[in-house]
């Protein structure tokens, strides 16, 4: 019955982590607190051990989608080495700072973050554009699902300051950091949503190495429970991309605002009730 309910949890992730960015950390980790509060199937699971095992199993979610979206050119992956320039060792040192986590706290401040990540979405084009200088990075893409060019730009040194923090609060909270890297991609940088979400995706999966190994070595991570995770993971990031696939840029973005407003809601619960 564990493992069912563990590929379940697994597949669900994975097709969500892949089809809007967010490695699928942030609906493992929930999910898993929830079974051992709530349920016996999980026993005295704790916060630290949730976010160590849903940290290893974004590796098999990252890299499954990674080698689709590769499959269909649609990420960014020169930009996405560069972001893992500032995820990966941000990530470390926040998978060590985990030992002191408050769970309840985080899930509050945190949730509040997200819904207001998604609010800023919102009115996103009413936002003035950046105006990028010449001699920074400046990229025009096709994106063949509607044939339409986007020109999009971004600071290697601000790229690395921002997803530095964002690498934080994945390996603090096990939660990919898709789910900060995508809004930012889009609202700071101005990335399509489908070149977005594929860059996120193969920043998560090498961040996801180097956070793994650091809760690896903190004893943070319950093998079986990463075995039941993987099959589901894996086949549904698959099935999150094909479903990227088909989706116009804009259902995409309006997908990802209503996914991080359901998040971000059940994290400001979950903060208030503890």
């Amino acid at each position: 019955m564990v493992w069912i309910v563990l590929a379940a949890i697994g597949l669900t992730a994975g097709i969500i982590g892949a089809l809007v960015g967010l490695g699928g950390g942030i609906i493992i980790v929930p999910a898993l607190l929830f079974l051992a509060g709530s349920t016996d199937l999980l026993g005295n699971l704790t916060p630290q051990r949730a976010v160590g095992v849903s940290t290893v199993i974004m590796i098999f979610t990252g890299l499954s989608s990674t080698l689709a979206y590769l499959k269909k050119k649609t990420g960014d992956y020169k930009a996405g080495l560069i972001f893992f320039a500032g995820s990966g060792p941000g990530g470390i040192i926040g998978a060590f700072a985990n030992k002191s986590l408050q769970i309840a706290a985080f899930s509050l401040y945190f949730g509040s973050f997200v819904i207001l990540i998604s609010l800023v979405l919102l009115v996103k084009d009413q936002l003035k554009p950046v105006v990028f200088k010449e001699g920074k990075h400046k990229i025009t893409k096709t994106i063949n699902q509607d044939g339409q060019a986007y020109t999009y730009g971004y600071h290697p040194i601000l790229a690395v300051f921002l997803s530095f923090g964002v690498g934080f609060c994945s390996g603090l909270f096990g939660i990919g950091g898709g789910s900060l890297m995508v809004p930012a991609m889009m609202l700071l940088f101005f990335f399509p949503p489908h070149v977005a979400v594929a860059t996120s995706m193969f920043m998560v999966f090498l961040s996801s190495i180097t956070n793994s190994i650091t809760h690896i070595y903190l004893g943070n991570v319950i093998w079986p429970y990463v075995l039941a995770l993987i099959p589901g993971a894996w086949f549904g990031a698959k099935l999150g991309v094909m479903i990227n696939s088909r989706l116009t840029g804009k259902s995409l973005a309006t997908l990802l605002k209503a996914v991080l407003i359901i998040i971000g809601l059940r994290l400001i619960i979950n903060g208030i009730t503890g």
